[in-house]
């Protein structure tokens, strides 16, 4: 064992440079060149004292920050899926570690909180609840997206990709509570959160609805026009999107929890205290859909349980047949042998009485196969 683990480190090294992303630099940024001016912003806006500057020269990225360092207040910076040299700049004007950089680049990270320097990186899931007449085997229920978020001493940085999660309307509640704006960046980073997991939570109740709607079906036949068997496609994929819904919910309790308990100083005091009804709301959720997983399960399981009795049932009920055909099978099997001395063949009645006797023995057969719950 000690040979193999040595044999390992050994390789290990060799193998690093090639498995793994050389994290993104930027040595060739120009500073002559407003490269923070890229088509990928959405908005970008001066805060002071909780009230938006409406001045010319905040539009840019760099004119923000040139309006913060010489008057104070934090700049709001949006983007919607920039590319590396869209962003390039911006990363440079406000120092932003490369590997971070890298994931709000490429997105489809999992939801995490990590620190570098005097900035805080939060990765967020947003979903997106489908609308469906009616769900089937191939029904996208959910729909995922990325918020990234960098939070400065006096920037905020937010960065998203998918079509759905549009933080416009919440850039404007915000600016409707100046008093709440005033308590800087970690206002914008709360207020971003609560956010996300306000849509968790309808989006859960959404998901409850399908899956009540699937108890039904699954539990009264009756009641569906469907043919037998025709859930089981219907509850996978009811179960994979919850888990896509889950994957985006478990792993950000953590980093919420984080936030509400660890003083942190990008975090005002104030604003920690809400952080604390987010990673409640976020538990509450993540319960949910932890139990939804579970009933899908069940579902899964006594659906499946259904199919093989309702097999069980046919089986039953081909046996029955099989035994009810096999009385005149067996009567006219014997009396089809060739034999000269048969007693019953000269016999007068012997054909009625032999038809008459199948009959009566296979009635017989019927009413206790009936009478058993056989047929």
């Amino acid at each position: 064992m000690s040979m193999i683990r040595d044999l390992r480190a050994a390789v290990r090294p060799s193998l690093r440079p090639s498995l793994r992303k050389t994290p993104t630099t930027y040595t060739n940024y120009d500073p002559t060149r407003d490269h923070s001016a890229s088509s990928a912003v959405v908005d970008c806006a001066v805060y002071r004292d909780g009230r938006r500057i409406d001045d010319r020269a905040c539009l840019t990225p760099r004119g923000a920050m040139a309006q913060v360092r010489e008057s104070g207040g934090f700049a709001w910076i949006g983007l919607h899926e920039p590319t590396e040299a869209e962003f390039a700049g911006i990363a440079a004007e406000f120092g932003l570690h490369p590997l971070a950089v890298e994931d709000a680049v490429h997105a489809h990270q999992r939801p995490k909180l990590e620190r570098y320097d005097d900035t805080l990186f939060t990765v967020f899931k947003t979903i997106h609840y489908v609308e469906h007449a009616e769900l089937t085997a191939t029904s996208e229920v959910v729909e995922t997206g990325e918020v990234m978020c960098f939070t400065g001493p006096d920037f905020v940085i937010t960065v998203r990709h998918g079509g759905q999660g549009s933080l416009r309307n919440l850039r404007h509640r915000l600016q409707g509570e100046p008093e709440l704006l005033a308590k800087g960046p970690s206002a914008v980073l709360h207020a971003l959160a609560d956010h996300v997991v306000d849509g968790y939570i309808g989006v859960a109740d959404a998901v409850e609805l399908d899956i009540d709607q699937l108890e039904i079906d699954v539990f009264s036949p009756a009641a569906k026009g469907s043919k037998r068997g025709t859930d089981t496609g219907r509850i996978y994929q009811l179960k994979r999107e919850v888990l896509e819904f889950k994957r985006a919910v478990t792993p950000l309790l953590r980093p919420m929890q984080l936030l509400s308990e660890r003083p942190m100083r990008l975090v005002d005091p104030d604003i920690q205290k809400y952080f604390r009804d987010v990673a409640d709301h976020l538990a509450r959720v993540q319960e949910q859909v932890v139990g939804f997983d579970e009933l899908l399960n069940s579902i899964l399981q006594a659906n499946l349980a259904q199919a093989t009795v309702a097999q069980n049932e046919d089986m039953r009920k081909i046996t029955s047949w099989a035994a009810i055909v096999a009385v005149p099978t067996a009567v006219c099997g014997v009396y089809g042998m060739n034999f000269d001395h048969m007693p019953e063949l000269h016999w007068k009645y012997g054909y009625p009485m032999v038809l008459g006797g199948i009959a009566v023995i296979c009635f017989a057969i019927h009413r206790t196969l009936k009478r058993n719950g056989w047929l």
